[in-house]
């Protein structure tokens, strides 16, 4: 079981520059099918604060990319995003879903990468502490257990360690976080674990209890915490600044979390 253990921008600096558009492209329609299929279960509007992002830099002439995050009465803050320069072998792709404090059913985190090699990231963002509330990880994590065994078997994925220890400690047992070669192979793969994760976690969402109104409050504060931490911490974001500058990444990862929003949240 092998495993890739690098800085984002070491693994770009020591790679050829490679044109990866058939990739990213692949990628693109990916996360459109995956939203689409979020899109027909919630009701969610576009937030004003990233109208402005919806299209950044200077793509296809060089780094560009586009931020859109929406919000609405079962959803708290869902993301929709890219970053890179195509042409020159990045591009950094999230779909991510966020979900009000009505009910405890894991968040959806997801995010694509190629760097040209590929990477992907599937999580189900615990909202509980899994060592106190084995109900909970009973439910949503031992489930998966043996899929996601599956795959750290895969000789094909190397198993992706952050250098940062904040992020190692922000995946859950079943964190999918993985290097591969870009083979048709590896990339349907990626594919279908990525849409039948998102149709479990729809059904999760439709079988759930709603959460006591007295405890709503302290549960969206979590989130928020959460949320901004992960967004705010992550190691890629000096690919942000190495292409935009400090002041537009700072905007970037406040889109990510929410910073901006004009948009209410959900009670």
């Amino acid at each position: 079981m092998a495993e890739t253990l690098q800085h984002v921008e070491d693994m770009v600096d020591s790679s050829p520059v490679v044109d990866v558009h058939d990739t990213f492209h692949r990628y693109q329609q990916l996360l459109a099918e995956l939203k689409a299929k979020i899109d027909a279960r919630f009701e969610t509007a576009r937030d004003p604060s990233t109208l402005e992002l919806e299209s950044y830099g200077g793509y296809p002439d060089g780094p560009g990319g586009s931020l859109a995050a929406y919000a609405g009465p079962e959803v708290d803050w869902m993301v929709h995003s890219w970053l890179g320069n195509p042409a020159a072998s990045f591009a950094n792709l999230h779909l991510t879903c966020w979900l009000g404090p009505q009910i405890k059913v894991p968040h959806l985190g997801i995010a694509l990468l190629v760097w040209p090699q590929g990477w992907f990231y599937l999580d189900s963002v615990p909202r509980t502490n899994l060592m106190v509330d084995g109900d909970y990880y009973d439910r949503y994590y031992a489930p998966l257990d043996a899929e996601w065994l599956e795959l750290r078997g895969d000789p094909q994925f190397e198993y992706f360690v952050s250098r940062a220890g904040f992020i190692r400690a922000s995946l859950s047992p079943t964190a999918y976080c993985y290097s591969f070669e870009r083979s048709e192979r590896n990339l349907d793969i990626v594919a279908a674990r990525l849409h039948a994760h998102v149709d479990r976690w729809l059904g999760w969402v439709d079988a759930a209890e709603p959460v006591p109104a007295a405890e709503r409050a302290a549960l969206a504060e979590t989130d928020l915490r959460v949320r901004r931490n992960i967004a705010e911490r992550d190691p890629a974001n000096v690919m942000g600044v190495r292409f935009f500058g400090q002041e537009t990444t700072d905007k970037l990862v406040r889109g990510l979390w929410g910073g901006d929003r004009q948009l209410a949240r959900p009670l």
